[in-house]
């Protein structure tokens, strides 16, 4: 497993109907590094975002989806979703503010 730092873990949120519809209960789904852990999680979304603290994290891995294109077949990439719980006392991440 390779060494990750904590700003290597989060690489993008995820802006989808469900994911803005749990946010109203402070859970924040982020794709994160296939290898990070569910600590490793915890700490780059406390260190990223000032003033947070995080409950709870759940993860799931995505399959790729088969794909087809003329005669050939191939797979799109695997991800990994990380679905972040924040406390009552926490503050809100800013990035998703306003959408």
């Amino acid at each position: 497993m390779a060494d990750l730092k904590y700003y290597d873990v989060i690489l993008k949120p995820v802006v989808t109907e469900k994911s803005m519809t749990a946010m109203a209960e402070k859970k924040y789904t982020f794709y994160v590094n296939p290898d990070a852990t569910k600590s490793q999680i915890k700490e780059a979304v406390e260190k990223m975002f000032e003033g947070t603290k995080v409950a709870k994290v759940n993860t799931m891995n995505c399959l790729g989806k088969n794909k087809r294109r003329g005669m050939v077949y191939g797979k799109t990439a695997a991800k990994k979703k990380a679905i972040v719980k924040l406390t009552e006392d926490s503050a809100d991440i800013q990035i998703f503010e306003g959408l």
